[in-house]
């Protein structure tokens, strides 16, 4: 893997335009204290505290795309009941276009989890009851659907089918759907059902089933690497697939092209980081949700698995389906990489680092300085500056631009140790070494929220101020710590006739 090429893709992805089609439903939570067994049978009682409703199938997806900051329409049908009612609501709180039809004939999709809390323990799910009917949607229904997807399909980079086997993607509908796609040029993912008959996708761009789904379909025994990457060829080649990824759970996601040179000879599988998995639902949906904002952005498919693969991971470590954000997926990158790099930015990376944490709400600290000789001073004025805000970054002056503010003598630790000495600090999320006189090149770059200096100066008196000020943002100075500089820490440890020439 390499974190830096898809960081880059990650801070440079656009926002495509999704349309997701498929079974929409609607998934319940019943929480509450599971500590006792019924007297009138042998089973677990739940004494409910809490409810909650979260979009599920096909709506999940289109939630999730729209979560990696995607523009979505959602398409599909529910019930005349008030599950339907709900689903419409939830999509139309996310900000998702929805076409939503209703079918009175049959209730919506409602998956009704009840999950069980024993002392200080895990939460458990204890019971999942379902009410649906798979029945396939009318040939009037299916007419209207396919009619909504050819009038949009020209203006979407990309569609999703997601396929529950719940009866809404019929074959008629499927080769409607993905004939308007490709007429215009937007590549097809489908996420298929379990059963083993993948005919009614053939044409699709990619296939995206899990292991049990890819032996149904092959009739292939997945129990290897090589045998999985076997089986998605047979996927391409079958049903004139352009890529297939085969999802392994722990074992990570296989990725084949049809056309020789996209991934490699033969395909790759890309591992999976080992998790404490909370909840598998909804992973599925986030891969799936993920592969398809990298396709519409005309990611390399390779990059593409990848972002979706470190996704689906972070979505078993949340409870139930919830939302993985693109700040989420950065900051697991970021964890890849040495751990001397992570906080270590060039101005760029700190600028656009600055300005993901901005879109999501945070409000960005900036301080600079030598920080030669780190000291409790410096550490205390740090750690009130962070609290400032919801991110600290520091700007480091580099040896040279330190010669020059403080003699040829100085700095006694090189610019790389200052930084890395800074970066290990919990309170700061970031290290940028500077060579400028003064910090105004990095605080046109970054536009902090909060300047910071410490010491005994005036806000008036901080360099920079001008440019934080002209943009709207503050400047404040934090306190000092009585007796202690670097200046003083150094002349107690020179002899004496060094000391003059020090100061």
């Amino acid at each position: 893997m390499d974190v830096d090429d898809l960081l880059h893709t990650l801070e440079n992805l656009p926002r495509p335009r999704l349309l997701v089609i498929g079974d929409l439903m609607l998934d319940r939570y019943t929480y509450g204290a599971a500590s006792r067994i019924s007297q009138e049978a042998p089973v677990i009682v739940l004494q409910a505290s809490e409810t909650e409703d979260r979009l599920g199938g096909a709506a999940n997806t289109a939630n999730m795309a729209q979560g990696l900051l995607a523009e979505v329409t959602c398409v599909g049908v529910v019930g005349q009941d008030d599950a339907g009612a709900q689903v419409r609501e939830l999509l139309q709180a996310a900000g998702i276009d929805a076409v939503v039809f209703t079918d009175a004939s049959r209730p919506t999709t409602l998956k009704e989890r009840f999950i069980g809390r024993a002392g200080s323990r895990h939460p458990s799910q204890i019971l999942r009851v379902d009410r649906e009917d798979c029945r396939e949607i009318s040939v009037e229904l299916a007419e209207k659907l396919a009619w909504e997807v050819a009038d949009r399909a020209a203006d979407c980079d990309a569609v999703i089918i997601s396929d529950y086997g719940k009866g809404l993607c019929s074959p008629a509908l499927l080769r409607r759907v993905i004939a308007a796609a490709r007429a215009a040029g937007a590549p097809v993912l489908v996420d298929p059902a379990r059963g083993g008959d993948f005919s009614h996708y053939r044409g699709a761009t990619l296939l995206k089933p899990n292991r049990p789904e890819t032996e149904l379909a092959t009739g292939l025994a997945i129990q290897d690497q090589a045998g999985a990457l076997i089986a998605a060829r047979r996927l391409c080649q079958d049903y004139d697939a352009q890529l297939a990824v085969v999802t392994l759970d722990r074992d990570g996601m296989a990725l084949v092209a049809r056309e020789a040179g996209v991934v490699g000879d033969g395909g790759r599988v890309f591992p999976s980081k080992a998790r404490a998995v909370y909840d598998i639902t909804g992973a599925g949906d986030m891969v799936m949700a993920m592969l398809g904002v990298c396709l519409g952005s005309g990611i390399s498919p390779a990059s593409a698995v990848q972002l979706a693969n470190i996704a689906g991971g972070l979505e078993v470590e949340k409870a139930g389906v919830a939302i993985v954000t693109r700040e989420e997926i950065v900051a697991e990158l970021q964890l890849h990489r040495p751990p001397r790099q992570r906080k270590l930015l060039s101005l760029e990376e700190a600028a656009a680092l600055a300005a993901r944490r901005r879109a999501l709400g945070a409000r960005v600290v900036f301080t600079n300085g030598c920080f030669d000789l780190l000291h409790v001073g410096h550490v205390s004025y740090l750690t009130e500056a962070a609290a400032l805000g919801d991110l600290l970054i520091v700007g480091v002056n580099s040896d040279a631009s330190v010669r020059k503010l403080k003699g040829p003598e100085r700095p006694v630790i090189g610019e790389t140790d200052r930084a890395a000495m800074l970066a290990a600090l919990a309170c700061v999320e970031a290290v940028v070494v500077f060579d400028d006189d003064t910090p105004h090149r990095l605080l046109h770059a970054i536009r902090p929220d909060v300047l910071v200096k410490g010491g005994t100066y005036t806000p008036q008196e901080v360099v920079g101020r001008e440019v934080v000020q002209a943009y709207g943002g503050q400047v404040l100075v934090t306190g000092m710590t009585d007796g202690i500089s670097t200046t003083r820490i150094i002349q107690s440890i020179l002899p004496a006739p060094a000391r003059s020439k020090a100061g």
